[in-house]
């Protein structure tokens, strides 16, 4: 196979790069006349460059380059490096010349504060969970208590079920609603940033939008990744609860069987079965949403971060 390879000729190789430098020049060229602030940087660039190569010619002519001359080269290099830097910098301010980035993020923002707000829901509904959990916890001890004392009546005992019975569902309704409402939120976001990376990508292809759109590309995808975490995150969260509401509608069913039926002693031995699982539930839903939080912070500080780092970080 490696026979039907040819070999370019030095002469050739040459020729294909000083024709692919003229491309990138009058790319360069054309990319000048259209951003006027990259006019004005190619021309300092320029003035710079100039003093830099007559201050290495004089030195060239007398065979020595003096310290001041140095110090002099050395300085338009910096000059000129400090110019990239403010370039660099004016980038911020390009975010904000677009209408429609500007509107996705304050849309990622207020969405990704709701999301927020839904984990304090979240945080109530595992606080009723708990107490619960308490609810049942007392009422096993109160029926050891009145099994040592031979009161087959279990009258605190029934009362604590009672208790529990009453205590209900931990997640409302309500709270079922915040979360389809911030679940939806998130995946439309998603979308639209997509719709907008697209966009972008054709305009990379372009080399006089290449600086500013880079920019905002990386603005793009940064909240396309936190968004993306929020819903895998969202995701866990639905498929825990939904555990969680599994365990407790068969507590709920052995508390009612315990007190319509009277049979304290076999609804107390299926709740000791199932307890366990309920207690790891509520407490790997309460780590989930620790998670979700801490990630939604995280996001929303690495976005901000895109958007007004230096260029050196």
């Amino acid at each position: 196979m490696g026979s039907h390879m040819s070999k370019k000729s030095p002469e050739t190789s040459s020729a294909i790069n000083e024709l692919h430098y003229k491309t990138e020049l009058s790319s360069y060229e054309a990319a000048c006349k259209l951003d006027t602030d990259l006019q004005t940087f190619d021309t300092t660039l320029q003035t710079r460059t100039n003093q830099v190569i007559n201050t290495l010619a004089v030195g060239v002519e007398v065979r020595s380059l003096s310290f001041d001359s140095l110090k002099q080269v050395t300085g338009c290099l910096l000059e000129m490096n400090q110019e990239v830097v403010k370039v660099i910098l004016e980038c911020k301010k390009d975010i904000w010349k677009s209408q429609e980035l500007f509107e996705l993020v304050e849309e990622y923002f207020e969405n990704s504060l709701q999301t927020l707000d839904f984990c304090t829901a979240l945080e109530k509904c595992l606080k009723r969970a708990r107490d619960s959990q308490l609810l049942i916890l007392v009422a096993l001890q109160q029926f050891e208590e009145e099994s040592e004392l031979g009161d087959n009546r279990y009258v605190r005992t029934l009362q604590e079920l009672k208790n529990f019975k009453a205590a209900g569902d931990p997640f409302t309704e309500e709270f079922f609603q915040i979360f389809q409402s911030v679940y939806k939120q998130q995946i439309l976001m998603l979308e639209k940033l997509q719709v907008r990376k697209n966009k972008l990508d054709k305009k990379l292809k372009y080399i006089h939008s290449w600086r500013k759109v880079s920019r905002q590309k990386e603005v793009i995808s940064s909240m396309q990744a936190g968004t993306y975490v929020a819903i895998k995150d969202l995701d866990n969260i639905r498929i825990l609860i939904d555990r969680l509401e599994v365990e407790i509608e068969s507590l709920l069913h052995n508390v009612d069987f315990a007190i319509e039926e009277e049979a304290v002693k076999v609804a107390i031995k299926e709740i000791k079965k199932k307890l366990g699982v309920f207690m790891k539930n509520v407490e790997d839903l309460g780590v989930q949403a620790d998670i979700c939080s801490r990630d939604i912070r995280r996001a929303r500080t690495v976005v901000l971060q895109r958007i007004i780092k230096h260029p050196h970080n």
